[in-house]
């Protein structure tokens, strides 16, 4: 059995995590930030006027489109979060 400080591989001071592990890792962060995103979306919308567009703006329907729309919202946010960390970190390649 390989021990933790056997995986670890260090290279001139830097640590670089396994594979799996920075898999594993940046999965997590996608998820905390999509869940973070929903969150900021509902609160965003929750000065939304729904009255304005629905009949029952109380009923079961709206909530279902606040959850809905703030799903969709949330998961675009994150999406761009991750894809604008994603891009800054491949600009370091280019020099």
């Amino acid at each position: 059995m390989i021990g933790y400080d056997e995986m670890e591989r260090v290279v001139e001071g830097v640590h670089i995590m396994d594979g799996a592990v920075s898999l594993g890792l940046t999965g997590l962060i996608n998820v905390v930030m999509t869940l973070a995103g929903i969150g900021f979306s509902w609160w965003i919308l929750m000065n939304v006027r729904l009255d304005v567009f629905m009949r029952q703006p109380k009923g079961p329907q709206a909530k279902a489109l606040m959850i809905v729309l703030s799903i969709v919202l949330g998961h675009g946010l994150a999406t761009f979060v991750s894809d604008y960390l994603g891009w800054s970190r491949l600009i370091s390649q280019l020099f």
